[in-house]
């Protein structure tokens, strides 16, 4: 039977290698990879794909991402670009002035580092939109910038408490400054309009073509539910699933209530079969354990510093009870769930492993495969239990970098010791543990050789002279590729992809050179050339 599809003309990387020089494909799966004995499967109808010296690998596939409110926030007022406070604020100007009818100023993404402390004040978004509400969730999205007018409609006062998950900032006299951090921010985002089932399934698959355009076939929404005012993707999801226009595999991780216990876990079993379908699959459970170092939420072992590298009461934040997680994990692993945890500081890493262990101890081997994303801090004792437990380590490799949310609002409150354990990708492989990988996406870019390159060289891609970031957690260019391939694709138990062999689906990508074959400094310079799902493609940047 002759091919539908022959690549040719370049390396392939497959799991030995760049071994392979051709690549066949029959329906939507890969019959034949090789050399010129390949080019025999060549029909009349073969569609021939010359490669021309540029690399041919599996389909990208992103574990930790969020793509709907990244595809709604792009249609309002995105913050992604702007570098400083100037530059924030005149984005926001243009955005209200161009958005007229908008009731709310609503959108995000801006820099932390951009404003003193990351904290922004009420008095700055006041000077440009005085009279709408604006709320503007930060890039990281554990934080949001808030007006005057929208702390009025919420009924936020100095006399307001904070949440038992949040921090309202406040200035010196009391007053709330503007910026809501963690559950807070729902005290004012449950007011900003919903968008409507149209908005989300156009955000969807606006998202969905930047992905395919970055070389991801394949994903891991890391929010599937109502949390702090997010919309929630799910019927998106099973609307575009049931109409073909998902084009991309993609694993729902249903959201855990963290004021709930197991109560809950019947209500996502039948989540988990209403919301399956085609090619979307809501097998996975979100479980958010801390929340981020930049705003002293991430759940640390030992307290944050103060300014002056004093030790101070705050160890940061557990959202979900460590002496009742275990039961929670071990209850959703006996019922063939997935555990995927936000777990940031050492010590939510650490509750994330031993609820994992209790599950194992009780439920004995399976093939859950429970993930732990983030992963900012990991005390050196830990990282073992990563192999020892199967416990995958989900990385998003573009935050290990020097920059100024790091070297300004982490190192100095982490302290010297705790500031290099920080990303340990080389010692998670060192000590055999498997890499998957994600981008947070609207949280950072989700461009997944943007992610390698800052694996491989741990300085960002625009980076000039720019000091290494602990160079011994560097990794190689083909454990960074096989990270965003095979390890991501073990995670969302999408096992015939992720590696181009016979036999295979045919979720490929091509890209416009051969990374292999220039300097590490270049590997961001990269770009996709073709995206294919199933042997269709799904994207082209041009012939080739």
């Amino acid at each position: 039977m002759y091919a539908d599809l022959l690549f040719t003309g370049g390396p392939v990387l497959t799991p030995e290698g760049r071994t392979a020089t051709a690549v066949a494909v029959t329906g939507d799966r890969i019959t034949a990879v090789g050399h010129e004995e390949v080019h025999d499967l060549a029909g009349p109808r073969t569609e021939v794909v010359d490669l021309a010296g540029r690399l041919l690998l599996p389909g990208f596939q992103d574990a930790h991402v969020h793509p709907v409110p990244a595809g709604l926030e792009l249609t309002q007022c995105d913050l992604t670009g702007t570098r400083t406070a100037d530059e924030t604020l005149a984005a926001v100007r243009a955005y209200a002035d161009a958005h007229p009818e908008r009731e709310w100023i609503t959108g995000g993404g801006w820099s932390m580092e951009a404003f003193e402390g990351g904290t922004p004040t009420k008095e700055l978004l006041d000077s440009v939109v005085p009279d709408r509400p604006v709320y503007l969730p930060n890039r990281d999205h554990h934080g949001a910038w808030v007006n005057s007018r929208a702390l009025a409609l919420a009924g936020i006062t100095r006399d307001t408490p904070d949440p038992a998950d949040g921090r309202i900032e406040r200035d010196p006299s009391g007053e709330p400054s503007g910026t809501l951090q963690e559950g807070a921010m729902q005290l004012v985002g449950r007011l900003t309009p919903p968008a409507t089932q149209a908005d989300r399934v156009a955000a969807l698959l606006h998202a969905q073509r930047h992905l395919h355009a970055l070389g991801i076939t394949a994903w891991q929404d890391a929010l599937v539910g109502d949390f702090l005012g997010m919309d929630n993707p799910a019927q998106a999801y099973l609307a575009a699933a049931r109409d073909g226009s998902l084009t991309a595999r993609v694993v729902g991780a249903l959201w855990w209530d963290r004021e709930r216990g197991s109560e809950q876990i019947p209500e996502l079993a039948e989540l988990r079969e209403a919301l399956s379908h085609g090619r979307f699959r809501a097998t996975s459970v979100k479980l958010m354990l801390d929340g981020v170092a930049e705003t002293g939420t991430a759940a640390l072992v030992d307290p944050y510093l103060d300014k002056c590298g004093c030790a101070t009461a705050n160890r940061g934040t557990s959202f979900i009870d460590p002496e009742q997680l275990p039961k929670y994990v071990t209850e959703l692993d006996a019922l063939g769930f997935q555990c995927h945890f936000h777990a940031l500081g050492d010590r939510a890493v650490r509750d994330a492993l031993d609820a994992i262990e209790a599950a194992r101890a009780a439920n004995g081997p399976s093939d859950t495969r429970p993930h732990l994303a983030h992963l900012q801090v990991i005390q050196p004792a830990d990282v073992p239990r990563f192999a020892r437990l199967g416990a995958i380590a989900n990385i998003q490799p573009l935050w290990a970098a020097h920059e100024p949310q790091m070297d300004e609002l982490t190192i100095p409150f982490l302290g010297p010791e705790r500031a290099a354990w920080q990303y340990p990708f080389g010692a998670l492989l060192r000590s055999g543990a498997r890499l998957a990988a994600g981008s947070d996406w609207p949280v950072s870019s989700p461009d997944p050789l943007h992610g390698v390159h800052v694996a491989v060289n741990r300085v960002t891609p625009d980076a000039d002279d720019a000091q290494v970031f602990l160079p011994g957690e560097r990794i190689g260019l083909t454990e960074a590729l096989t990270a965003y391939t095979a390890g991501s694709a073990h995670v969302n138990h999408l096992d015939d992809t992720g590696e181009v062999r016979a036999g295979a689906l045919a979720d490929l990508v091509v890209l416009d050179r051969d990374p292999f074959a220039g300097p590490a400094e270049e590997i961001a310079r990269t770009r996709v050339a073709r995206t294919y799902v199933g042997g269709a493609q799904v994207y082209a940047a041009q012939e080739i």
